[in-house]
């Protein structure tokens, strides 16, 4: 009795109600993303602190950059000295993704002014992103403005755990080789999550020589860009032509799928 008592106290809270104000309703629907933010920017905080941040720039950088992954990059690539010119070129290529996210929601802001616009990429992030499509896609009363205004929520709920975990960083002593570490295991999560078919794993295999290859030659983590470049392209080629010419490649089969159906043909369904 206690737990449905609970529940139906927690549905309540987070149910949207008649005639409340517009703020309000958006505040509900953007709480459970807020929550979740809580943690992984408090760990966030505390790590810019580590490598040399302030609560000042802590701020800064959560409201310029506004992306977890890419926060975590900047710490953990000035943690090991990379230079800037490294920081930016993996930074830039890490949020290249959000060129394919805003276009597709481009058809739900059409005629929407240009500083509209500019400000709504400014404050795009994924799981915002995720949020307002789904809104958009089943709620044909989600308005561009409410859009703008989840993104907004979501980026205070960020700065502000990013702040707390900078002033709980100052008070703790953190062991720097733990940022190593950190950086591989954020982006070995990454790779598994976008590990769709065994072409995936083929690049994912090719990258790995060409990072060691340029990395020995060019005595620079530049060569981390460029084993990444050329490793894409390749696998981008690769199945183009895979596509055009032997689509039933076993190199196009999911790599989780026991029915033996490839990546391509899931796409084509959809």
């Amino acid at each position: 009795m206690l737990l449905e008592f609970f529940t139906g106290k927690v549905l309540e809270a987070f149910l949207v109600k008649k005639n409340e104000p517009n703020w309000l309703m958006v505040l509900r629907t953007v709480m459970p993303l807020g929550l979740s933010y809580i943690p992984i920017g408090l760990a966030c905080g505390v790590l810019l602190h580590a490598a040399g941040f302030n609560h000042l720039l802590t701020a800064l950088i959560s409201v310029l950059v506004f992306s977890g992954g890419a926060q975590f990059l900047i710490a953990s690539m000035l943690t090991i000295n990379a230079p800037m010119t490294t920081i930016i070129l993996m930074m830039f290529f890490l949020e290249l993704r959000y060129a394919l996210l805003g276009s597709s929601l481009s058809r739900y802001l059409k005629g929407q002014r240009l500083p509209f616009i500019f400000f709504f990429a400014f404050s795009m992030n994924d799981e915002n992103y995720a949020v307002n499509y789904l809104k958009f896609a089943t709620d044909k009363q989600w308005k561009p403005s409410q859009a703008m205004l989840v993104e907004h929520y979501s980026l205070l709920f960020w700065t502000v755990s990013n702040i707390v975990g900078s002033l709980i960083g100052s008070a703790l002593t953190i062991n720097l080789s733990v940022v190593d570490f950190a950086l591989t295991a954020l982006f070995i999560y990454m790779a598994i999550m976008q590990t769709k078919s065994r072409l995936t794993i083929l690049v994912c295999a090719l990258s790995g020589v060409l990072t060691i290859f340029f990395l020995v030659l060019m005595k620079s983590t530049l060569g981390l860009v460029v084993a990444t470049l050329l490793a894409s392209l390749t696998g981008y080629f690769i199945e183009r032509q895979l596509i055009a010419h032997k689509p039933e490649s076993h190199l196009l089969y999911k790599v989780h799928d026991p029915t033996g159906h490839s990546a391509m043909e899931e796409d084509s369904d959809k």
